[in-house]
């Protein structure tokens, strides 16, 4: 209980006791027992029936983007959200398997551009892997973190990362916001069960 406590006050840069004098090693928090599926064992739930029901969900679109050593990055992003107000947060999954997020990760910042009802060739654009997604893509640098800020989006979110959690296939990147912005008017691009769509009031 001690060694957490310490852990906590250090990680808000409080001042401890522990850190006048010479200080003991910690003992690692425990951690869950991750289980998973064996080969000869049957699956919880069938994946094309997932991803069937799931598809029932709509969401807006997102083009997540980032700059590292190498240029600008970028990938279409369905799953993300809103997490804190206070501090302000925000959350992006994406799959261990992407080409586009270790160059984010390196980055350390990203800017979420969210996308417009006429915006969905560029979504399809950024979500296909080997191609240069920037080509003819109008950008600017975002104002905190200098990520590629897309033009002509109603909305974007320019944020560091602050936290990576694993989740099954994929990861959970939190951010936390430096800027934001949003045009005064302007419908969203939806997806749902596999199509764009665009808002009906």
């Amino acid at each position: 209980m001690a060694a957490t406590a310490v852990r906590y006050l250090r990680s808000v840069g409080a001042a401890t006791t522990a850190e006048q004098q010479p200080a003991a090693p910690l003992e690692a928090l425990p951690r869950p027992d991750l289980r998973a599926v064996r080969d000869d064992e049957r699956l919880p739930v069938d994946p094309s029936e997932f991803r069937r029901v799931l598809g029932h969900f709509a969401s807006g679109v997102t083009v997540v983007t980032a700059r590292d050593a190498d240029g600008p990055a970028g990938f279409a992003c369905q799953s993300f959200a809103s997490l804190s107000l206070d501090p302000p947060l925000v959350a992006f999954m994406v799959a261990r398997t992407s080409t586009t997020w270790p160059r984010i990760a390196r980055a350390g910042a990203f800017c979420v551009n969210i996308l417009g009802a006429g915006q969905g060739a560029l979504c399809r654009g950024f979500a296909v892997s080997g191609a240069d997604k920037f080509a003819g893509v109008a950008y600017e640098d975002a104002p905190a973190t200098g990520s590629p800020l897309l033009d002509s989006v109603p909305a974007w979110v320019d944020c560091r990362v602050h936290a990576v959690h694993t989740g099954g296939d994929h990861l959970i990147v939190v951010g936390r916001v430096e800027a934001l912005g949003a045009a005064a008017e302007g419908e969203p691009l939806l997806f749902h069960r596999g199509v764009f769509g665009r808002f009906s009031r």
